[in-house]
């Protein structure tokens, strides 16, 4: 195994907590019983039983990423990440923000063939070990909540965003914001931190810290000739996918002149990244187009869960008829979307749980048509009979998934489904 010694100084002789025994809290045990069979550990899963055993005082308490840290009581954690990236962030980019990370690291994977993938993109960083060797190079996706303990921060690190997520996990936005940037606060000198300046308040936030890696703050305002031709072959739709893919080519290119530098290694062809970015296919439930039915084409995006992503989808789309807005209530403020559809009004507007109706509230006169519904049995129904033919449907929650299914990938299967049963 690569690296091995490395990893194994980091676990052995330490007394261990699994914190939270997901998909993570899995992988560390597999982990342990491979390197330090030997080793003591206790596994606790759920809040009130994660916040007994913290208190026990453990050598090493690796923390799954959705234990929020109020559960542990103020004592010091680490977690899979944390542990990775102390053994391989020299060979690793990694990719987070509030919304487009899946993409821009399948983006970079896509073109660097090459690299791994994995992390929170659902493949823990450890089940990975067995393809990792010398030069192996892994392209990371990373959660707030797998940052928020690291202690060395990726090689190359991307933040393309900051919007207001996961106020239920952190006492305030702020605290949100900060564990974002441990991707690049924890890096070393001589590492590469990107962010897209052309997100004001996250611009603001970077320039304010003492970042220890070389800086390359990126903007569509300011590409090449040669990047502007390059983004031309990219299949998005929107100017946040072009952003995504700008810094996706900008990245590869970083790590491609590094290894040249050191390997020898020709240069690339424009060539080759233009029909590389021309073939990558989008991901699921990202602005997907299911298809057309009824007459009418349908787009599933349910993993818009932020107010500016459902802005965004509209945006790229221009043509929307219908909306689907709406799902589990987490407290954020849809102002921004408001004050969006009122200066840019949808014909039909559906207003799903909790987190709907209290958008559906924010407007004082709505000249839309409009449906208050939890039930996609007869949202999609309804989506048909008011869309015109040749007419938009998109879903866009703008909202979580929790309070009617397990995540945004089951709500988007579910619609595809009542979408499909049109046909019948």
């Amino acid at each position: 195994m690569y690296r091995e010694e490395q990893l194994k100084a980091l676990l052995e002789g330490r007394r261990i907590l699994i914190a939270g025994y997901g998909r993570e809290g899995k992988s560390a045990e597999r982990l342990i019983q491979r390197l330090v069979p030997e080793a003591e550990y206790v596994i606790a899963d759920g809040n009130e039983q994660i916040a007994a055993e913290a208190a026990k005082g453990y050598d090493l308490i690796i923390k799954s990423p959705g234990v929020p840290m109020r559960v542990m009581g103020g004592v010091e954690c680490s977690s899979l990440t944390d542990i990775f990236l102390q053994v391989y962030g020299d060979t690793t980019i990694g990719v987070t923000g509030t919304k487009g990370k899946s993409t821009t690291a399948s983006l970079i994977h896509h073109l660097l063939p090459s690299s791994i993938l994995a992390g929170n993109i659902g493949i823990p960083l450890f089940d990975i070990l067995d393809e990792l060797k010398e030069g192996s190079v892994v392209v990371a996706e990373l959660s707030c909540h797998q940052l928020e303990n690291i202690h060395r921060g990726p090689h190359i690190a991307v933040l393309l965003n900051l919007f207001q997520e996961h106020l239920d996990h952190y006492e305030n936005y702020m605290g949100y914001k900060m564990a974002k940037m441990q991707i690049g606060l924890k890096q070393r000198e001589g590492d590469h931190f990107f962010w897209c300046s052309d997100a004001t308040e996250l611009d603001e936030l970077v320039r304010s810290q003492a970042m220890p890696g070389v800086l390359h703050p990126y903007s569509l305002n300011d590409i090449t000739e040669e990047e502007k031709s390059l983004l031309a072959a990219c299949p998005l739709e929107g100017e946040h996918n072009r952003s995504n893919a700008l810094v996706a080519c900008r990245v590869v290119r970083t790590m491609k002149e590094e290894l040249r530098t050191k390997n020898g290694l020709p240069a690339d062809s424009l060539s080759s990244y233009r029909l590389l970015l021309g073939s990558f296919q989008g991901l699921r439930h990202r602005m997907e187009k299911v298809g057309e039915v009824a007459g009418i084409t349908w787009y599933d995006d349910s993993i818009s869960t932020i107010p500016a992503a459902a802005i965004a989808a509209v945006k790229a789309l221009g043509r929307v008829d219908t909306l689907i807005l709406g799902g589990f209530d987490r407290g954020i403020d849809y102002t921004p979307l408001v004050d969006f559809l009122k200066e840019n009004p949808i014909s039909n507007l559906v207003f799903v749980g909790q987190a709907g109706r209290r958008i559906h509230s924010q407007f004082s006169i709505l000249n839309s048509q409009f449906l208050e519904e939890d039930d996609y049995t007869k949202i999609v129904p309804w989506c048909a009979e008011h869309t015109p033919e040749g007419g938009v449907v998109l879903l866009s929650p703008a909202a979580a998934s929790y309070d009617a299914f397990k995540n945004f990938e089951v709500r988007g299967d579910f619609f595809r489904e009542q979408i499909m049963k049109l046909k019948v």
